[in-house]
Parts: structure tokens; C-alpha cells; sequence
């Protein structure tokens, strides 16, 4: 007998099974090396009666030993479980206890013997098992693809999950059971058999679509998967997975007729990613552009058309409202790719998801050259109707005051004439109507002078050496210029050439040195200074003087009008810078002044050489 038990022990040691004892009558508990070594205490560790029961977790674990210890010392009854214990070491460990009882012959329990084996390793598998088959089983549940088992060997669905019934209409009781041919209409049965057993033979995720067919007979548009195949107790599954496609191929068919009137439109259709670069144009923005596909994909909407004389606001605004992911409508003027100008009405809104989360920019434009020509055309229109009306407004000043006032005039002077019998008296006021005559003739000229200018507008310009054209001004005005005492001076090149009509050239520089003498100041020797300065695309002639100077706050609205005189000079007309504005913008150019009281003037005639 010792020799067998001499063997049990080393046999439990080999397969390291702890052995332990509690008598009963002495309280006495013997554990073996294989014990100590599980609960991680030493060798010279003696344990004590109910001490064990410490190393249980405390919670259900010791709970459940205690009920049992306590069943197999009171009623006798051998109990076979698993625990958690937490060691010396206080690492977590699973454990199998196996509790036999030995009674004496009255049955009464004298002895507890057991063995005591960690089963850490094997539990934590079986843990990590059950969690495995409980998160299989969750998504297997709670799928939105209908998930089906089939048997390979005869192609019968063994199981299913409830999406697969939500699919087909069939309870998972009818589906269980069906061969799988039955879930596809006739015509789709053959590939999709096919397709099974191509994935059975290759063993691979693969993806195919086709339909199913309902327990109504309906026919859905599904995606169907199968995964990896595997074998339980010799038979060899296969996982399909059938998706329900029907919305997504709404979506398609109603692309695809988004499409189709998308590119056959007249209006251009470009599709641009976040960053404003397009992924997509219809045949109307290609035709109106000139470039092909392959040139517009990946150029940046808000510059690909750009040319010379595109606005640079607008291509700003474009750049801002891209940046921004921001809708806009803006009107611009592009160039094909041969340089072709046009004007393009474009219009860009923001596609957005449900989420409302940016997706792409839709650009829809169209070409709205002869719109705009007109326009201009328009607004050109109603600059001349305009630039009539105020220079009818003068005419009608002339007319009505200027006219009728020298003839008033002559009115009155005949009047006393014929009402005198004195033929001296009568003779005297002769002098008075050769007077009023002359200035009516002068008027008259005036007006005559304005309306040629107005009326050659498309005289033809020439080139002209500006400084000639001083020098002769000066010569023809050398008596005047040594009476005035004024020093004229000028920093024009010797060939620097302007484009203009001569006849007017001569006249505003005529208008500009009598002005510079007329106005001089008695309080300072009188100076003219000409200078030159090119700004954009004129060439600026100034005449700058340091005469009686104008204040502009209260007469510049009135400078360059009709019969306007600011100083009380005798000899004043007012009619030379109406005259010479007139010229200048026939010429299409235009005067402005700097002046100051009683320092100066400076008058910028702007000669445009286009």
C-alpha cells in the first residue's frame, strides 16, 4: 500500500497535481510540494486548518469553497470545482479542486483528500473562447448583412441570422434547412452556383452581385460575399454574406440619368474637390474651354481660364469663397485655350452629406458674351446720352442766356436809336450795336468751335514731338511771354512723341501758357514749369505754375464749364478749359488740377496713345 501511494504522489508531481489532506478528528493538513508551488508559498510553509480558504478570491470563489468544504465535513458530499485563488505572490490564478471524503464506519466524515491543479492557462483560453463566440454571436445577431451557413457538401443552409430573414421574407425555421439555389430567381441560379464554388476551390474573400428572390417573389439587387471555408466534425462550411443593394443602385440609376443630362446640357458642368480642383467637366465646359479632359482634371477652377484683362477681384473672390467652402455666383471674363475672350456667368454650390459635411463643389456656368456685350454696349450708350445731355445743358445756357442777352441788347440800342430824331445822338449809339454785334459773333463762333470739336471725334491722331510743339507755342507767344516776364521752363525729352490731333495739341497748349500768364501773381515773379510722367496707359503732360492758385473746395465743380471765371479778369472768356477738356476727351483723354490759393497751379493733361 505505501508503495502505491509512494507512486500516486510521484505520478501527480510528474503531472504537476497537487495533493493535499485535512483530518478531521486532529484538524491536521498536510499539502504537498505541487500545492505549495500553485499558491506560491515555500517549502518550510505549514499550513494551518481554514487558513486555505484565505488564497480563494474573496467574492463568489470563496463564497462557493466554503459551501462546499462545509457540505463535505457536515453531510459528507465530495465535491469536484473550479475556482479562482489569489496566491502569496498575489498573482490571480484558476484552479480544479477535486474533494473526496473518507468516513468511518458510522459514517461519520474523518478525513478530506483532494488534489489541487492550476488551470490558468486552459481557462484563460476557454475565457477568451466564450468571448470570442459571445462577440461572433452579437454580430452574427445584430448584422445588417444576412449572414447564411451552408452545408458544401449538399448546399443546404444549416443556420442563419435574423437580418437573413428581414431580407428574404422567409421565418430563420423555413431558411434553415433550404438548399441555397432556392433564395436566387432561375436565371441568376447557374453563376451564382458558380461563384460558390469557385470560392469553395479557391478558399478567398470574393465579391459578385446579383438578386434574390423573396418568399413573394420579389426580386432584390444584392451584393453577395462568401468568406473562408472551415469544417466542424469532418464537414465543410462555407459563410455567405448577402447585402441588401437596392438604394445604392437607385442612387446609380439616378447618377447615371444625372449624368446623361448633365453632359448633354448647354450649360458647362465642372465638379471640383474641397481644395477647388476639378474631377469632373460635361462636354459643354470642354467645347466652350477648348481643352480636353485629361487638361481640366486636377486644375484649379478659379484660375484655369484666366487671361490678361481678367478681373483680379473676381479671381479673388472665387479663391476666398473656395477656401472657405462657401457658395457664390459671379459673373468673369475667361479665355479659351487658343485666347479666345469670353464673359462665363458662373454659379458654384456646396455639396453637402446628411451630416451636412462638405462632398464636392458643383460649378455650373454658362457663356453670357453677347449678354454682357450689350450691357456695354448699353452703358457706353448711356455715357454718350449722357455726356450729350450736359453738353446740350450748355448749349441751352448759351442759347438761353448768352444769345438772348446780346440780342435783348441789340433790341434796346435799336430801340433808342428809333426813338431819337437827333441824327448825332443816333449816330453815337452806332458804336454801341457794332459792340453788341461782335460779341454775339463771338458767342457764335464759340459755339461753332465746340461743335466741330464734338463732331470730328474720329479725326485721325498723329504722331507729334511734344517738345516741337512747345517751342512753337512759345515763339508764337514770345511778345506776350516778355511783356508777362514769366520764365518758362520744361523737362521734356527731345523725343518723346505723343499721339493726338495737331490742330488740338496747339490749342491746349495755346489755352495752358495764357492761362499761366492771365493768372500770374503781382506778388512773385511768374514761373511755368512743364513736366512729363507716365501713369498707366496715358502720357501726363503737367503745367505747373505759382500764380493766383484756385480754390477747388468751393470752384472745382465748376473749373472746366462754360463761360466760368474765378478771378474778375477783364479780359477772361471762360470758354479755354471747356475748350481744352472738350478737345482732350475727343482725343480720349481727359485734364485734372492741383491748386492751391495763392500758391499755384498744376494742370495734367492725360494723353492716351492707344
Amino acid at each position: 500500500m505505501t508503495d502505491k501511494l509512494e507512486l500516486y504522489f510521484k505520478a501527480a508531481q510528474s503531472a504537476k497535481i497537487g495533493i493535499w489532506k485535512i483530518n478531521l478528528e486532529t484538524n491536521h493538513v498536510f499539502w504537498d510540494s505541487v500545492t505549495k508551488c500553485i499558491l506560491e508559498v515555500g517549502e518550510e510553509f505549514e499550513p494551518v486548518y481554514g487558513n486555505a480558504l484565505n488564497f480563494y478570491t474573496e467574492g463568489e470563489s470563496r463564497d462557493r469553497i466554503k459551501s462546499m468544504v462545509c457540505g463535505a465535513i457536515t453531510e459528507g458530499i465530495s465535491f469536484d470545482e473550479k475556482f479562482q485563488i489569489t496566491t502569496a505572490k498575489n498573482n490571480i490564478k484558476f484552479i480544479e479542486c477535486i474533494c473526496l471524503v473518507e468516513k468511518n464506519s458510522e459514517g461519520v466524515p474523518t478525513n478530506l483528500l483532494g488534489t489541487f491543479q492550476d488551470i490558468t492557462t486552459e481557462q484563460n483560453l476557454i475565457n477568451e473562447l466564450e468571448l470570442n463566440v459571445q462577440k461572433f454571436s452579437s454580430i452574427f445577431s445584430s448584422a445588417n448583412d444576412a449572414i447564411f451557413i451552408i452545408d458544401t457538401s449538399n448546399g443546404i443552409i444549416t443556420d442563419c441570422n435574423p437580418r437573413s430573414a428581414a431580407l428574404t421574407g422567409y421565418d430563420i425555421s423555413e431558411l434553415t434547412g433550404l438548399h441555397n439555389s432556392q433564395l436566387f430567381p432561375e436565371k441568376y441560379r447557374k453563376e451564382v452556383r458558380f461563384f460558390l464554388k469557385y470560392n469553395l476551390y479557391r478558399n478567398e474573400y470574393t465579391v459578385d452581385e446579383t438578386y434574390i428572390q423573396t418568399k413573394k417573389g420579389e426580386s432584390i439587387p444584392v451584393e453577395i460575399a462568401s468568406g473562408k471555408k472551415f469544417q466542424v466534425d469532418n464537414v465543410t462550411y462555407l459563410v455567405c454574406f448577402i447585402r441588401d443593394i437596392s438604394e445604392r443602385k437607385n442612387s446609380e440609376n439616378k447618377l447615371n440619368l444625372l449624368s446623361l443630362a448633365a453632359s448633354e446640357t448647354t450649360d458647362t458642368i465642372v465638379i471640383a474637390d474641397e481644395n477647388g480642383a476639378a474631377i469632373w467637366a460635361n462636354k459643354a465646359y470642354l467645347d466652350l474651354t477648348g481643352r480636353n479632359m485629361n487638361e481640366i482634371l486636377g486644375s484649379k477652377i478659379d484660375y484655369i481660364s484666366n487671361g490678361p484683362e481678367t478681373d483680379r477681384n473676381a479671381t479673388s473672390l472665387l479663391r476666398k469663397a473656395i477656401k472657405n467652402k462657401e457658395s457664390i455666383k459671379i459673373t468673369i471674363l475667361n479665355y479659351s485655350k487658343n485666347g479666345e475672350k469670353y464673359w462665363f456667368e458662373l454659379n458654384i454650390t456646396t455639396a453637402l452629406d446628411n451630416n451636412n459635411n462638405f462632398i464636392n463643389f458643383i460649378c455650373i456656368g454658362r457663356n453670357v458674351t453677347s449678354r454682357i456685350e450689350r450691357e456695354l454696349e448699353l452703358k457706353e450708350l448711356l455715357e454718350v446720352t449722357s455726356n450729350q445731355n450736359n453738353k446740350l445743358y450748355n448749349f441751352t445756357h448759351i442759347v438761353s442766356h448768352n444769345i438772348r442777352s446780346h440780342t435783348s441788347n441789340l433790341s434796346m440800342v435799336v430801340d433808342v436809336i428809333e426813338s431819337t430824331d437827333d441824327i448825332n445822338e443816333k449816330i453815337s449809339y452806332f458804336d454801341l450795336f457794332k459792340e453788341g454785334t461782335e460779341k454775339l459773333s463771338e458767342t457764335i463762333e464759340y459755339l461753332n468751335e465746340i461743335i466741330t470739336i464734338q463732331q470730328k471725334t474720329s479725326i485721325e491722331k498723329k504722331e507729334i514731338c511734344l517738345k516741337k510743339e512747345i517751342e512753337k507755342t512759345k515763339k508764337s507767344l514770345s511778345l506776350v511771354i516778355k511783356e508777362s516776364q514769366i520764365t518758362i521752363t520744361d523737362t521734356i525729352p527731345d523725343r518723346l512723341i505723343v499721339s493726338a490731333i495737331p490742330a488740338y495739341i496747339d490749342s491746349i497748349l495755346l489755352n495752358l501758357f495764357t492761362n499761366a500768364i492771365k493768372y500770374k501773381s503781382s506778388e512773385r515773379d511768374a514761373t511755368l514749369e512743364i513736366g512729363y510722367e507716365i501713369i498707366d496707359d496715358y502720357t501726363v503732360i503737367n503745367f505747373r505754375d505759382n500764380g493766383l492758385g484756385l480754390d477747388l473746395k468751393k470752384n472745382g465743380h465748376k473749373l472746366f464749364g462754360m463761360y466760368k471765371t474765378f478771378h474778375g479778369n477783364e479780359d477772361a472768356k471762360g470758354i479755354g478749359l471747356f475748350i481744352t477738356k472738350n478737345q482732350l476727351e475727343a482725343m480720349n483723354g481727359k485734364i485734372e488740377v492741383e491748386s492751391t490759393v495763392d500758391e499755384g497751379s498744376n494742370f495734367k493733361i492725360y494723353l492716351n496713345e492707344k
